[in-house]
């Protein structure tokens, strides 16, 4: 429990512009309590900064920052997603409990520092070395809850070690057993959580580690319990020309097929999906997180999101393998990456010609939309989670607060952030969060 807050802000995002004279009231509960001109004596008193809501990341694998620094040169030629991922199996097979914590830890720090304040951690290393244990879950739930990040672990199922092969070497660190096993351990989960900053949602790692049937099941037993549902869909072609040879479709076309697919399903990446099957995927209610800093590092190729967001509040964006961990700069690539698709700009505007407010939507309300989590606005009912801006940033120099977001999102960075706060809780994202009552300020 917090206590009772009033934050007063030079400036605070309401939504669809930023506006003085806010004050935002937050409970001991740590939710919202109310927003508006409320005329109360402050208890935190942010002079020089705009208030946002804290930025979500809806896909991260928090390990893979063990690899920042590697893999970036090529001295056979030129590499691909296939030749990084043998990388990262090394990585996986070096792992201990010791490690994922210290990565993981690392990881969510610097998110926080990034100005987001909620990870769904796509996570699927679930064992210690020669073990069927599952006991590596438990750690990047400890990793979040000491770094005091809202975490979404998106605990995944993972079977086979591609379409029709059975897992080989590291692999087998992520084997989900069989989908009794998973939900097993995913109730043995739900007991460990924190629920004030915890929750859980299921997974399966893509069509390459699980077979129709497999996933059927798991997303009925996702859909009967409320949870919401992720998976990685055509982000190679080649997972695309193994599907059709093996079940005669499309990832996203045989998902569309075989499942009931609605709003608690996030598909991620989609970078090569036919436009017939995502306007399907789109029509039921489907959601996409994409990643561009890490569809970029990959050499993935470039994803053409105008579907989704013409579909209106489907986008979400994720930082992936963290190699670089930047939420501001995912926002301005995911445009970047559709002006040179298209060879225009504004491509993501909204309904009054605004990119930028499309591109925080997705770092914010569409991330909460993927994740299911009460996050993403400055509005009553809300968790009170906050990313706070410094107006006096060079970057933001000579910005009104009407030209301020789009100053944020085309020119600024994280070093204009300058506080985070979970559930009303503010945060030094350089230690362990803190136990007591925040300070005042």
């Amino acid at each position: 429990m917090s206590p009772r807050q009033v934050i007063d802000a030079d400036w605070t995002w309401t939504g669809r512009a930023f506006e003085s004279g806010v004050q935002v009231e937050v409970g001991a509960d740590g939710r919202i309590a109310r927003v508006g001109r409320l005329g109360l004596p402050p208890t935190r008193r942010l002079a020089g900064r705009a208030l946002l809501p804290g930025l979500v990341n809806a896909h991260s694998h928090a390990f893979q920052r063990g690899l920042r620094g590697h893999g970036e040169r090529f001295p056979e030629g030129g590499g691909s997603f296939w030749t990084w991922r043998e990388a990262m199996y090394g990585l996986v097979e070096r792992l201990d409990a010791a490690l994922l914590r210290r990565l993981s830890l690392a990881a969510f720090r610097e998110m926080l520092t990034a100005g987001i304040t909620t990870v769904g951690e796509f996570h699927y290393v679930h064992h210690a070395a020669g073990r069927a244990d599952f006991a590596l879950d438990e750690v990047v739930l400890d990793a979040a809850a000491a770094a005091g990040i809202r975490i979404v672990l998106l605990n995944a199922y993972y079977r086979t070690g591609g379409i029709a092969q059975p897992l080989a070497g590291a692999q087998v660190r992520f084997d989900a057993l069989s989908p009794a096993a998973y939900w097993e351990q995913m109730d043995r989960l739900t007991s460990r959580l924190d629920p004030a900053t915890q929750t859980l949602g299921a997974v399966v790692h893509s069509v390459r580690a699980a077979v129709p049937g497999e996933i059927a099941t798991l997303y009925g037993e996702a859909a009967r319990r409320g949870v919401v549902f992720h998976m990685h869909v055509e982000e190679q072609r080649r997972e695309i020309e193994e599907c059709r040879a093996a079940y005669g479709r499309r990832p996203l076309a045989l998902l569309c097929d075989t499942l009931p697919i609605d709003d608690r399903f996030t598909a991620v990446h989609c970078t090569h999906a036919a436009p017939e099957d995502l306007t399907r995927f789109l029509a039921a209610g489907g959601g996409v997180c994409t990643c561009p800093l890490t569809e970029a590092n990959l050499g993935d190729g470039l994803p053409d999101v105008t579907p989704v967001h013409a579909a209106g509040g489907r986008l979400s964006l994720g930082t992936d393998s963290n190699a670089r961990i930047a939420m501001v700069e995912e926002l301005r690539w995911l445009e970047y990456g559709q002006r040179l698709r298209a060879e225009a700009r504004g491509v993501l505007a909204d309904e009054d010609g605004s990119v930028a407010r499309t591109l925080l939507a997705a770092a914010t309300t569409g991330g909460a939309r993927a994740l299911g989590v009460d996050v993403g606005q400055i509005a009553p009912g809300a968790w009170a989670d906050f990313a706070a801006v410094d107006l006096a940033a060079p970057e933001l120099a000579g910005t009104g607060p009407e030209e301020l977001l789009d100053a944020l999102v085309f020119g600024g960075g994280d070093r204009t952030i300058t506080a985070v706060a979970v559930g009303g809780r503010w945060l030094d994202p350089t230690g362990d969060a803190p136990r007591g009552p925040p300070a005042r300020a």
